[in-house]
């Protein structure tokens, strides 16, 4: 068996560097990874990554072991790989093993308490600014003392609804891959939703409009979250499209729905206001992204509630699609399956 063959049954990118300092052999996974067959070539111009040709030089000089990181590229995206280099006989064996997953993961993590420790910063911030004036230059002023107190109760509040929203996504990060079994019907879990909303929608001075079907219509689901998904897509509207005066809410079942391959029901919400450029819309999902920081935080959003509607769809296995343009509207559908 040459070694070329031996590589291949290799499950790893993996070259074979020679005592000439050439590669003698390399697997296909290898050949995809460089983009070209290197078979020949010395393995610095192979491989062009310091970490890793000294990682080589090292083993072929004392036969020790030696590991470094390799930066890669693979259908489209960048890789991260951590190379492994050992002695086989007079040669070096080089195997990469994908971290990619890894890192991003990481990234991610590290994203996200990036993004709750900015969150909580400002409000926090604000609170030990009021304190330390409240303690001193305002401690006898009445009339600062109340304000500075009305506002310390919005920020402690902004916090509060952080918290919650965050405990509410870990649970159902939890439970996202058990999807309910129970009937519900979306009629009742709208009306009952709309009893809170119309009390918002009349503060903001904007028209809820309800359009729900006279006969029930049943899926299967978890009433409580799918109740919480009307709750931040209405309030959503409210806050980012309430200049448009009204927000419609539509159910309608439906007997073929393709995105689902077969009967659902769909769950729209319709504002009109401003719109959003179409370059954001891809976003909106993400964790603390927001169309407008400063408008966002005015309004009391924490950047997480289309998030948390995301996962509950999920979980109902259903499809979350919003479409919107400029000086026009966004709308809003949920597609949930039948059953």
């Amino acid at each position: 068996m040459t070694p070329a063959e031996v590589l291949d049954a290799l499950p790893l990118p993996a070259a074979l560097i020679g005592a000439d300092q050439r590669i003698a052999a390399i697997n296909a996974s290898f050949a995809a990874l460089i983009g070209t067959d290197t078979t020949g070539w010395h393995y610095v111009k192979a491989l062009r990554q310091p970490a890793v040709i000294e990682a080589i030089e090292q083993v072929l000089a004392t036969g020790k072991p030696a590991k470094a990181s390799y930066q890669g590229g693979s259908l489209g995206r960048e890789t991260t790989f951590e190379a492994h280099v050992k002695q086989a006989g007079d040669a070096a064996l080089l195997t990469l093993i994908d971290h990619t997953d890894a890192e991003v993961a990481g990234k991610m993590r590290r994203d996200f308490v990036a993004n709750v420790s900015h969150e909580l910063r400002t409000p926090l911030t604000a609170l030990t600014g009021f304190i330390e004036t409240l303690r001193g230059a305002a401690r006898n002023d009445e009339d600062a003392r109340d304000r500075f107190l009305g506002i310390m109760g919005q920020e402690a509040e902004r916090m509060t609804r952080l918290v919650d929203e965050l405990m509410a996504l870990s649970r159902l990060e939890e439970t996202e891959r058990r999807k309910p079994a129970t009937l519900v019907n979306l009629c009742d879990i709208i009306t009952a939703a709309s009893q809170g909303l119309s009390i918002i929608g009349q503060n903001a001075a904007v028209d809820l409009i309800f359009d729900l079907p006279d006969a029930p219509v049943t899926v299967a689901g978890d009433s409580a979250q799918l109740q919480q998904v009307i709750m931040n897509l209405v309030e959503n509207a409210i806050k980012y499209g309430g200049s448009g005066g009204r927000v419609i809410v539509t159910l309608h079942p439906i007997s073929a729905l393709k995105a689902l391959r077969g009967k659902g029901a769909a769950i729209t919400v319709h504002d009109f206001g401003d719109g959003i450029a179409d370059h954001q819309i891809a976003r909106l999902t993400e964790r603390f992204y927001r169309v407008d920081n400063h408008r966002s935080r005015e309004v009391g959003g924490t950047g997480l509630g289309l998030a948390i509607v995301k996962h509950i769809v999920n979980r109902h296995r259903g499809r979350l699609q919003i479409a919107s343009a400029l000086g026009a509207g966004t709308t809003v559908t949920v597609l949930l399956p039948a059953d």
